[in-house]
């Protein structure tokens, strides 16, 4: 089944308070099962237009934590995690179970599978927690394929409790040095690597983060895959406002050519 192309409404049927974030699932009777690394883009439907008291507000772009077949109903529940850092996301976060949306997805590309006897190494940063945790459940346990390696980076211990979304054992890194290794989490990426066996990098998080993953990858000669995260407007490449360079020339759109793209493609990630 393919989801029919243009946004759809739905409606809340979970909310959940994590620390500073909140976690959402929609009910999508409509929508399709997303692979680990496409998105889709969630608005609230009360409110969402500009009238006279209020401000439009575009839909943000998200990458679900989960995507499951709905229990009942058809279609499918798809899970987000938000963070409240502007009125776009301050007014997702106010989503309480039985509230309309706007939802449109999934688009974009996932990430690949790796080259046979490669071990996943995966990375998140902050909020690029979801895809990486819906990636590493569809990995574990999977016959014939090396357990990955993942690990997570946050400011501090109260931004950390995301990485109780992501099953397994994750290996933590603090800014502060708050909870698990003081440092960046390229630090963890670093050790991970130098075990020497063949590996392919999966990463999602900041743009300094992906920068910083980017030029491990190139300089160590390891295929890297990146979710770039980048404010989008439409979500289907019309407008062009999540372009990033590309190594051989011109530019790429987030959007439809990603957001997963290859580290060696990318002359640069966008702070």
């Amino acid at each position: 089944m393919t989801a029919g192309f243009g946004r759809r409404p739905v409606l809340v049927t979970g909310r959940e308070v994590m620390g500073p974030y909140v976690r959402l699932a929609v009910h999508d009777p409509g929508g399709e099962i997303s692979a680990p690394g496409r998105f889709h883009m969630l608005a609230a439907r009360d409110g969402w237009g500009g009238g006279e008291d209020e401000r439009p507000y575009l839909p943000r772009a998200l990458s679900p934590l989960r995507c499951d077949p709905a229990p009942t109903g058809g279609g499918v529940v798809v899970e987000f995690v938000l963070h409240d850092v502007g009125p776009g996301t301050h007014r997702l976060c106010a989503l309480r179970p039985g509230d309309p949306a706007w939802l449109l997805g999934p688009l974009g590309g996932g990430f690949r599978p790796a080259p046979a006897g490669h071990r996943p190494v995966l990375v998140a940063g902050g909020i690029g927690v979801p895809p990486i945790a819906h990636l590493a459940g569809t990995l574990l346990g999977r016959t014939g394929m090396q357990e990955p390696f993942v690990a997570a980076g946050f400011r501090d211990r109260a931004h950390a409790v995301a990485a109780l979304l992501l099953p397994g054992e994750a290996a933590v890194a603090t800014d502060d040095g708050s909870a698990g290794h003081a440092g960046r989490v390229t630090d963890l990426l670093e050790d991970a690597l130098d075990a020497d066996l063949p590996s392919t990098v999966y990463a999602c998080g900041p743009g300094p983060m992906l920068e910083a993953v980017r030029r491990i990858c190139v300089e160590r000669g390891v295929p890297g895959q990146l979710a770039l995260e980048s404010p989008m407007a439409c979500g289907f490449g019309a407008c062009f406002g999540c372009v990033v360079p590309l190594v051989e020339g011109g530019y790429a759109r987030v959007c439809v050519d990603g957001p997963v793209l290859d580290a060696d493609r990318l002359a640069e990630v966008p702070a």
